[in-house]
């Protein structure tokens, strides 16, 4: 029998009340956004108020500046997450229930939508007050990588994005019925990797580190772009390595395309988040030799 590790008996709430017939429940996972928001933005301050950490010695923008745009933030993430959703994973369905795209709360939000949102926003931003746009971008990439971390650690709390099914010794059994429907052995588990834990691991604790480091340590936000590239090609490239652990979704699944892969060609190709991960590797590899001409 391989080893495998029994999902953790954690509620997806940490606590709910009634108040006149209507049942009101804080859940992890809203609690991973606002908490992530807060230390984002907690870092992104600090950091424009080191004026030496930037070129001439010069924040481009106050902390107050920050403060005002994270409203603006905030709107990008939920527009660009849901809209990102919509149109890379279920166009068709949506396309015939348009009533349905608002409806955030049944759930459904992208991150690579989330993150053009924000990056619109930012940018239209540092257009209305004259703020350097790489600088601002820069700015905005050191505060992303804590919100990753919580909101892949509440997606592991709340059994869903799991990985592929696996052997490897620190396999999970996921609760439920699709988790456990992975063509294993008639009366045995299914352990499936733990591809948030992946994710939270590579796109928040180390690329958040190394972003830190970068722009406290060695001096890379006095180079404009520097910063923003390592986030874009460092996101997208650990994306794009657990995407082939990572289960995709069941929609993507057929009989003549098991693995769920968005483009492939005789069973070999690439997943939605892979193909929307590339960009963002290319992107961030051209800020990078921008900022180091």
């Amino acid at each position: 029998m391989r080893a495998q590790i029994p999902f953790p008996d954690i509620s997806p709430e940490l606590f709910s009340i009634s108040i006149f017939g209507f049942e009101l429940a804080l859940r992890w996972y809203a609690l991973a956004y606002i908490v992530g928001i807060l230390v984002g933005w907690r870092l992104v301050v600090a950091a424009v108020r080191a004026n030496r950490l930037w070129p001439a010695n010069k924040a481009p923008l106050s902390p107050e500046q920050i403060e005002d745009f994270l409203t603006w933030a905030i709107l990008g993430v939920i527009l660009g997450g849901r809209l990102g959703y919509v149109l890379f994973y279920k166009p068709a369905h949506y396309l015939q229930n348009p009533a349905e795209i608002p409806q955030i709360w049944t759930g459904g939000m992208a991150f690579h939508g989330g993150m053009l949102g924000v990056v619109v926003v930012g940018w239209l931003y540092a257009r209305k007050y004259d703020i350097p746009k790489l600088q601002m971008t820069d700015a905005v990439a050191l505060g992303v990588a804590p919100g990753l971390l919580l909101g892949r650690l509440a997606n592991f709390i709340n059994a869903e994005l799991w990985g592929r099914a696996t052997s490897v010794p620190w396999g999970v059994t996921f609760p439920g019925f699709d988790a456990q429907d992975c063509g294993q052995a008639v009366g045995t588990l299914c352990a499936r990797h733990p591809s948030q834990l992946y994710e939270a691991l590579l796109e928040g604790l180390i690329l958040g580190a190394l972003l830190l480091w970068l722009a406290w340590k060695r001096g890379a936000l006095k180079t404009p772009g520097f910063v923003a590239g390592t986030f874009f090609a460092g996101y997208g490239l650990a994306r794009f390595l657990v995407e082939f652990v990572r289960q995709p979704d069941a929609h993507f699944i057929t009989p003549d395309n098991p693995l769920g892969l968005a483009l492939h060609v005789n069973g070999v190709g690439f997943t939605m988040g892979q193909l929307l991960s590339l960009p963002m590797i290319l992107l961030g590899l051209w800020l990078i030799r921008q900022a180091r001409a």
